[in-house]
């Protein structure tokens, strides 16, 4: 449709219907059973007209209740207007995907585009419109659950994951390509940067702050196309987001020139009242409209009094109008009016969950699995070898993580389930584990099982529960009946490699012991094959950590790039008044970038082919990387820059590019990078991104932490 026909559309549009298109309702309030609707519908105050003329809806499955729904909606509406339908589709629709915190520890980012293309085509035949996806909140408190949503803790790193995803969602051809849909990047903005690390809990920071680290990953995926922008819990600056004008209309809409849609998170309209910086549902539906939030979700006050903030005056109708005109653009983007099933059909319900797409699933988890620790080369295992897999989670098929909305348990595969691909050698227990108090049978079974075995494989961590939204936890180290575990198991048998799921970074004070660690997080639904993969040597680990593991929960939050002190640590380590804690050191136990690999590289050479940068120049940056072992296998090659004097304080150290290296066994390859004056750019003191003259370090290496440095300086 025109875009003249869609401004007439909304002339055409009572002022009822025009409020009407603002509201979200969830899909229990389309269902053919009554009794699902009339309850809330009371509470909430709603008529059947409201109800018939909401300008999306939440929260629907299945392409035959869509089909439905679109059908009964259109022929309600008197403009014949169609509804829009969406999910949180996270890290996969049926077929589920590691999870973002995991992906981001690919450092692939063809990986997350194609992990956004699967789970779009599965979610488009099956109804849906939209995506709340990417969530790039940058995180740096593993303690905040929602850390398994962010893709890390480097700014760097979440925007180009969230232009992939984005990518991968939308594809190229939004309107006609249905097997794809629309993406809404999320919490605009900084959500991830919760005092304490507790869910929904008050951000305070400074705008240069929040202009370098926090807004750069919703900068990338509206550069790369996202139609819409959900609101966060939290305040900035004081202001609740989902009613903070400033960071809607000032820097969204001028700053960052975008024009889609803004949608509210769940009942974050009405919880301005709470916040106190609204009365009541009138002033919270005024605050919403004037900061530019076009869809309210799950709440009434647009619904019940946006229509009498017109008449009296205290809104301007245009306000309205333009929210609408939003709306309608994207339905219009979508190919709604042509097309208003789109891509729902039941036929092709079979591409869900397909072989094809659990491949995918497979190779994407074996991508995101990090192996942390290998002492005495205890991994890989070999198939002669008798393995005792023990512990909560080997039999498991929790391992899909939060946000799994359409996954099923029975359809993922468990640890042991993968391993028996592998090895005829295993000795698994018959007595069900318990996460948090198994049965002394339980712990019986497991010890004598540990003492037949050459080695014990341990799968332990987190269930699904615990991490994800509000499941903040202060104490992020494994539950005390598995690391009790972990001890009675060592006695019989040190031969021990530890497995983790969990959607977090933990203190892993415990079990620091074991001659192995693999995170495999919440891998999703082949998360025992690619697991089993890994631990047989089948798949070479190639992940690399996107979100430091704390020393001790003490620490954080504990990042990589944090900026440097008067008294820096470094200075004299020793010393007592330096930046420093007593009982332990400022570092992380695995720092931002690092993982481990059967193969063992090393880095030689690093130089630069001239030592001053102009702004019309650039520097060839190059190193020798060598795999110095027999077996293939792939680095994740590190820049990091340093700017040695600021106007204001800068990062010790800043990530700028990497690269993914394949290297065949005894093979060398020169690695090069580029550095040009705009990767040296900053936010100065009156906000404006520029960069300095001066001296600056680039390092490269293998992690945030184990760098070689050389100098050059930026002229002008």
């Amino acid at each position: 449709m025109e875009q003249s026909k869609l401004a007439a559309l909304v002339q055409e549009m009572t002022l009822t219907e025009k409020v009407d298109q603002l509201l979200q309702l969830a899909a229990d309030f389309y269902s053919q059973a009554a009794e699902e609707k009339t309850g809330p519908m009371t509470e909430m105050g709603l008529t059947d007209e409201n109800i018939q003329n909401a300008g999306t809806i939440l929260g629907l499955s299945g392409a035959s209740e869509a089909k439905r729904i679109q059908k009964e909606y259109m022929e309600k509406n008197r403009l014949g207007i169609p509804t829009l339908l969406m999910a949180d589709i996270i890290h996969g629709f049926r077929t589920i995907f590691p999870i973002p915190l995991a992906l981001g520890s690919s450092w692939d980012l063809a990986a997350a585009e194609e992990m956004a293309q699967v789970s779009a085509k599965e979610a488009a035949v099956s109804g849906l419109h939209v995506t709340f996806s990417p969530m790039v909140d940058l995180v740096r408190d593993p303690r905040w659950g929602r850390v398994m949503e962010s893709t890390g803790e480097d700014p760097y790193l979440n925007a180009r994951f969230a232009e992939s995803f984005v990518k991968g969602y939308q594809g190229d051809d939004l309107k006609n390509d249905f097997s794809r849909v629309a993406a809404c990047v999320k919490h605009f903005a900084a959500y991830g940067a919760a005092l304490a690390g507790r869910d929904y809990n008050t951000v305070n920071m400074s705008e240069r702050q929040l202009r370098e680290s926090y807004l750069p990953g919703y900068k990338a995926a509206l550069d790369a196309g996202a139609k819409l922008v959900m609101t966060s819990f939290n305040t900035i600056d004081g202001i609740p987001a989902t009613g903070n004008k400033w960071l809607f209309r000032d820097v969204l809409r001028e700053e960052y020139d975008f024009d889609g849609v803004v949608i509210s998170d769940w009942g974050a309209v009405k919880e301005l009242i709470p916040h106190g910086v609204a009365a009541d549902e009138k002033e919270a539906a005024q605050l919403a409209i004037e900061a530019g939030v076009d869809i309210e979700m799950m709440t009434t006050c647009y619904t019940h009094y946006l229509a009498e903030l017109i008449a009296e005056g205290s809104v301007d109708e245009s306000l309205l109008d333009e929210a609408v005109l939003r709306i309608l653009e994207l339905k219009n983007d979508l190919g709604l009016f042509e097309n208003p099933y789109r891509g729902a059909s039941v036929a092709d319900e079979k591409v869900i969950l397909s072989t094809e797409h659990r491949q995918a699933a497979q190779e994407i988890a074996k991508k995101s699995m990090v192996l942390l620790k290998n002492d005495e080369n205890i991994l890989p295992l070999s198939a002669t070898e008798t393995v005792a897999i023990i512990g909560p989670a080997a039999n498991s098929h929790d391992v899909l993580g939060a946000w799994s909305w359409q996954g099923k348990m029975e359809e993922a595969v468990s640890l042991v389930e993968g391993a028996q691909v592998y090895s005829q050698h295993l000795l698994v227990g018959k007595e069900v584990f318990d996460y948090f108090a198994p049965s002394d049978a339980a712990i019986n079974e497991a010890i004598l099982l540990a003492a037949k075995a050459d080695k014990v494989v341990l799968a332990l961590g987190e269930t699904e529960w615990m991490s994800g939204e509000a499941a903040s936890r202060s104490d992020i180290t494994l539950p005390a009946a598995q690391i009790a575990l972990f001890e009675d198991i060592k006695k019989v048998n040190d031969q021990i490699i530890v497995t983790l799921y969990n959607g977090r970074p933990l203190d892993l004070n415990g079990i620091d012991s074991a001659k192995a660690l693999v995170e495999a997080w919440f891998g999703g639904t082949e998360t025992g094959n690619a697991l089993a993969a890994i631990l047989w040597g089948d798949y070479n680990p190639s992940a690399r950590l996107s979100m430091s593991f704390p020393e001790s929960v003490g620490q954080v939050p504990i990042f990589y790039n944090c900026d440097n002190t008067g008294r820096p640590y470094e200075s004299a380590p020793k010393e007592k008044y330096v930046s420093k804690y007593l009982d332990v050191s400022n570092y992380a136990k695995y720092p931002f970038g690092f993982g481990l690999s059967y193969s063992q590289f090393s880095y030689q050479d690093f130089v630069l082919d001239q030592t001053e940068l102009t702004k019309d120049s650039q520097i060839k940056a190059t190193v020798t990387l060598t795999n110095n072992s027999e077996t293939a296998g792939t680095e994740t090659v590190q820049l990091y820059i340093q700017d040695l004097v600021g106007q204001v304080v800068r990062p010790i150290k800043e990530l700028k590019a990497f690269q993914q290296v394949e290297l065949a066994g005894k093979e060398s390859r020169k690695v090069s990078f580029t550095i040009t004056e705009d990767m040296l750019r900053y936010v100065h003191k009156n906000q404006a991104v520029t960069s300095d003259k001066g001296t600056f370090l680039a390092m490269v290496g293998p992690n945030s932490r184990d760098l070689t440095a050389v100098r050059f300086n930026l002229v002008k």
